[in-house]
């Protein structure tokens, strides 16, 4: 912690009773959101000993809760059971009334952008409301959720000022922005160093000390939030750059993917990101507009981002000229022909179809007049225009009466060499059979 404890004013009893409470771990824990960044948190905390209930609009999130089924690849139902039907120590529910019990809340709601790129931030909003209405003070609130430099300001603060409540002295407000990285088996919520801001000094020392021992504090919330929003536009732009070299790698006859393996053994000032069809998940895609939204309110665009958008948006054209000049090749088009999508989750080993390319691929496909089949042993459905598109674990044999074969995403649950065999032409867009034998095979890398 960066932070110094004698900065803080211990006169504040408010400030000390929680921070008593927060410290003997008897503090009881309220977490609004219980998706892929509220629950594996509500895991944590009730490991490390506190009481703790979820609060979300989504009555099945909640029965799932309660039941101890976990409906997250992070999140072990074994760990559910212990803690919620063993130990007592997480519920949940659906009546924001209980916020009245809360001494912490954490908001672990989503911060979607529409279709002009713009933040929509009323989930933020709608449980900041429900916070001033129920909870009791003195209490600390925690915004977790991603989004623009200024948010914890502008909508939490200025709710509870409003209700004239002061912050530092009636409730407790600070900004530690999620480092949940899905299905990551090194780093985790209980082992990630975390980044907190705090509205005042007393509001970051009490949001540090309850974060975890990897707090790194800074200075304000708007801190917090810019280094947020900056991590996830660092990692947009570089794969901007991987698909931009994929495009040249192409048309130079370089294989990009042995580029890429090349140059990540530079044990120095070299960090490998990946071509990809599409950039998918809750973050990477949406972050950088954020940040762009936020420097237009100063008169600043960001040209870099707009051209990172411009790349990695027009992976999807690229994709399907590939896909149509593959199947020119065989002397087949794309009209009329069966094409099986290997991969609908945005990333490998876990089920989340959020951003994934997997709609605008469907889509496209489908609009163009191929048939298509989708595997995945995550994923059982997703939604296409209202539509809801059955997905199965892959059915290998029935590959052999498909025109091709596409890899979206490299689960390692999947059998790349039974798809190798069965399919009478594969097109690898993650380079998932880098290590087989393709000569077998018609077989195209991105």
């Amino acid at each position: 912690m960066t932070l110094a404890i004698e900065n803080v004013s211990l006169t504040n009893q408010n400030h000390s009773d929680l921070l008593e409470k927060i410290k003997q771990k008897t503090a009881h824990i309220g977490i609004i959101g219980m998706g892929y960044v509220g629950l594996p948190n509500m895991v944590s905390k009730a490991r490390q000993g506190y009481t703790v209930t979820g609060f979300d609009i989504d009555q099945q999130k909640v029965d799932n809760v309660n039941k101890a089924h976990s409906y997250i690849e992070d999140v072990a139902t074994d760990d559910l059971f212990e803690l919620v039907l063993k130990h007592k120590k997480i519920s949940a529910t659906t009546n924001f009334e209980q916020l009245d019990r809360m001494d912490v809340i954490m908001i672990c709601v989503p911060t979607p952008i529409d279709r002009h790129k713009q933040p929509i931030l009323s989930y933020i909003k709608d449980a900041t409301r429900e916070i001033v209405h129920h909870a009791k003070t003195p209490a600390l609130i925690i915004l977790e959720s991603t989004t623009y430099p200024g948010t914890t300001e502008d909508i939490i603060v200025t709710e509870f000022e409003k209700n004239n409540y002061q912050i530092g002295r009636d409730f407790f407000v600070a900004y530690s922005p999620e480092r949940i990285d899905p299905s990551n088996q090194l780093f985790n919520v209980d082992n990630t160093q975390r980044v907190v801001g705090g509205h005042t000094p007393e509001c970051t020392v009490l949001a540090a000390e309850f974060i975890n021992q990897y707090a790194h504090t800074v200075s304000s919330t708007r801190t917090a939030e810019m280094s947020k929003v900056f991590e996830n536009t660092f990692r947009y732009v570089n794969i901007a750059l991987s698909n931009e070299l994929a495009k040249i790698c192409e048309k130079s006859g370089i294989d990009v993917w042995e580029v890429l393996e090349a140059s990540k053994t530079k044990p120095f000032g070299f960090m490998p990101f990946y071509p990809s069809t599409g950039v998918g998940g809750h973050c990477i895609p949406v972050d950088p507009h954020y940040l762009n939204w936020f420097g237009k309110k100063f008169d600043h665009t960001s040209k870099l981002i707009d051209a990172a958008t411009d790349i990695n948006d027009s992976m999807l054209d690229y994709t399907l000229t590939k896909i149509s000049q593959i199947l020119n090749e065989q002397k087949k088009a794309l009209y009329n022909s069966r094409i099986a999508i290997v991969g609908a989750a945005y990333k490998k080993n876990i089920g989340d179809v959020r951003e994934s390319p997997i709609f605008k691929v469907y889509r496209s496909l489908r609009a163009f007049g191929a048939a298509v089949d989708v595997y995945d042993p995550y994923v059982d459905h997703f939604i296409s225009n209202g539509e809801r598109i059955e997905v199965s674990d892959v059915k290998y044999e029935a590959l052999a009466d498909c025109d091709m074969t596409l890899i979206l995403t490299d689960h390692d649950r999947v059998e790349y060499p039974s798809v190798l065999k069965y399919s009478p032409c594969v097109f690898d867009t993650k380079n998932a059979c880098k290590h087989l034998n393709t000569s077998d095979v018609s077989y195209h890398k991105l």
